[in-house]
């Protein structure tokens, strides 16, 4: 699956539009980060991309085909989203919680789920290291988990593509690393992966294309390597940085951003 966005121009105002000529693709087993400033659209890109805000110009497509005509049930049954925030109101447990990636797929009114459905739904639990706390409520497990079981859920819809919104949001470091380990290895299941994220070393670590919106210029899409550089860090957010690369005991060349402090707008 190839998602591709030309010309794009997202915002809620035809006159005043947030962002104008968004250009870039992501393909199955790519991983594209969506980075910049506050404000600049990145979660409105999303709503667009799902039906959920107005296309002001420009087209994106999937494989070739408008996705701004597709019904909800085909946008649910090619990408699936996972949102930075999650409401808990009532003590589901876990594996029930995952079911409902399913319900799109249990198509006959009053329909249950099928054997087949509970199988992906236990393969996507042990996917995802989560089904040890499938008879757990969900309410009751912690926010790294939490996001884990969001991830089965969405992966129980067997999209082509997953949308995430600032998927380590609110987390502590190491189920930040987790998360981020995860999102390589979606990648590495054939998906093709889009995310917003604040945090650029996200893009360094999942070996992603950028989409980085500019504050003043119009975006720039790359890869990680040639889009995050010293420059357009400071045109985007403002802020000085340091580009430093090192070495993994692996072979792998990792780069990360190193603020300048007291250099920044």
């Amino acid at each position: 699956m190839k998602l591709a966005l030309r010309d794009v121009a997202i915002g809620y105002d035809r006159d005043k539009p947030i962002q104008k000529f968004v250009n870039f693709s992501v393909e199955s087993g790519e991983v594209c980060c969506v980075l910049g400033p506050n404000g600049c659209g990145k979660t409105t890109l999303i709503k667009t991309i799902l039906g959920l805000a107005p296309l002001i110009s420009g087209r994106i497509t999937a494989d070739g085909d408008d996705v701004t005509k597709w019904d909800a049930m085909r946008l649910s049954d090619t990408m699936a989203y996972v949102a930075q925030k999650h409401e808990q109101p009532f003590p589901f447990q876990v594996k029930d919680v995952v079911m409902f990636g399913r319900i799109n797929k249990v198509r006959s009114l009053g329909g249950q789920p099928s054997r087949e459905d509970y199988n992906i739904v236990e393969n996507v639990m042990q996917e995802m290291d989560v089904y040890h706390l499938r008879d757990k409520p969900y309410m009751d497990i912690s926010g790294g988990e939490l996001q884990m079981v969001m991830f089965a859920r969405a992966l129980a819809q067997e999209p082509m593509m997953m949308i995430l919104d600032e998927p380590t949001a609110s987390l502590d470091y190491g189920n930040a690393v987790r998360v981020i380990e995860k999102v390589r290895s979606l990648a590495q299941m054939g998906l093709a992966v889009m995310m917003i994220t604040h945090n650029p070393d996200h893009a360094f670590m999942t070996g992603a294309n950028v989409a980085l919106f500019m504050r003043h210029e119009i975006m720039k899409f790359g890869s990680a390597f040639n889009a995050i550089t010293r420059e357009n860090i400071q045109e985007a957010y403002g802020t000085k940085v340091k580009i430093v690369e090192f070495t993994h005991e692996n072979q792998e060349i990792m780069r990360m951003c190193a603020p300048e402090f007291g250099g920044n707008e």
